[in-house]
């Protein structure tokens, strides 16, 4: 990247930086919380700094119920779907059932013409032995292709019985997961609505002191790192499904957060990026966790724009890097997709969905 695009992207990052909070784990707030009043004195800085502290464990906890709340649905996804082919399975093993009970009742009625007689019998009373010897030889062929017939309607039956038992399983897994989901929705919306009762509290003047301080926190973050070198170390370049991945994210830019979305108006930040990398042609986990738990770890110093950083020690939220020390994310609720800094939160490491 030229010098003078990278530093019109490092002037965005600082830009985006002043008006984006950033969800960072931090203290309970302990100090009462305070109300708006025409007569009260400002609420001191130290207080301000409890409540951004308060509103990051508030979103970060959203941050958890959310990541339980995808998990959950894309389990149920993949437990409504198995119960489908289950379904399909039993339909056509019962169709195949029935088809060989006919059969073995077409087969039992010739045997039923043939009076039972013992082939001793038959022979003696045979017109023609040849002809009886002819058809002792086509009988035996019988028996056996009824054998084949009654041993492949057992496992049949077999098959039915384990379809059926596979299908309760999913169906009982399935009704957890709604339940898991359930959870997850009312703690996220728990966690946001406590969130914005604490913003609410707070007069006009306060809310702009508390962006300042949460300015403050994202660009002391980003400059820290930045000032470790580290931009010296990174020079690997995006792929060709990188590049697509990125040209999605950065498409989004300015589109709604919301919670369990996956676009194409609202996401969340890991809705971003596994529907970032599925346009790309190469589908990944659909929440931070997953993906850093099952797509390959790389090295900051190699990241490459597209590569996915995860931040926290919980592996709860997720950015695209785009190159220059930047990402492109969904932050938290009540913001949009934007660039900030790669910095600019705890980084726990980096993943390539394309290694």
């Amino acid at each position: 990247m030229g010098t003078g695009k990278r530093g019109l992207i490092a002037t965005a990052v600082t830009v985006v930086c002043a008006v984006t909070v950033l969800a960072a784990p931090g203290t309970a707030f302990a100090s009462p919380e305070p109300s708006p009043s025409a007569t009260a004195a400002p609420v001191p800085d130290k207080d301000l700094e409890a409540v951004r502290k308060k509103l990051d464990t508030l979103y970060h906890d959203a941050a958890v119920a959310t990541d339980s709340y995808n998990a959950a649905e894309e389990k149920a996804q993949k437990q409504s779907a198995a119960i489908v082919e289950l379904a399909k399975k039993i339909v056509k093993g019962q169709k195949k059932l029935d088809e060989l009970k006919k059969r073995a009742g077409s087969a039992a009625a010739a045997q039923y013409r043939t009076g039972g007689m013992p082939d001793e019998a038959q022979l003696l009373l045979s017109d023609n032995p040849q002809e009886f010897l002819d058809g002792a030889g086509r009988t035996l062929q019988g028996e056996r292709a009824m054998k084949g017939l009654i041993g492949e309607m057992t496992r049949t039956q077999q098959d039915l019985k384990q379809y059926a038992k596979d299908a309760s399983a999913q169906w009982k897994q399935l009704d957890a997961n709604r339940k898991a989901k359930d959870t997850a929705r009312k703690k996220i919306k728990k966690q946001i609505a406590a969130a914005e009762k604490l913003q609410d509290r707070l007069e006009k003047k306060e809310k702009e002191r508390l962006a300042a301080l949460e300015e403050a926190a994202a660009l002391k973050a980003q400059t820290a790192w930045l000032d470790s070198g580290v931009l010296d170390e990174i020079k690997g370049k995006a792929s060709a499904q990188g590049k697509k991945a990125v040209a999605y994210a950065t498409g989004q830019i300015g589109k709604p957060y919301e919670w369990g979305a996956e676009g194409p108006k609202t996401y969340d930040c890991s809705g971003l990026t596994s529907q970032a990398w599925a346009d790309a042609g190469h589908p990944i986990p659909r929440t931070s966790q997953e993906q850093w738990k099952q797509l390959k770890h790389v090295d900051v110093k190699d990241m490459r724009p597209g590569d996915l950083i995860i931040y926290f020690h919980d592996a709860t939220h997720v950015g695209m890097y785009i190159g220059d020390g930047a990402i492109v994310h969904a932050p938290r609720p009540g913001r949009t997709v934007t660039i900030t800094g790669a910095g600019s939160m705890p980084i726990l490491g980096v993943v390539r969905p394309d290694a």
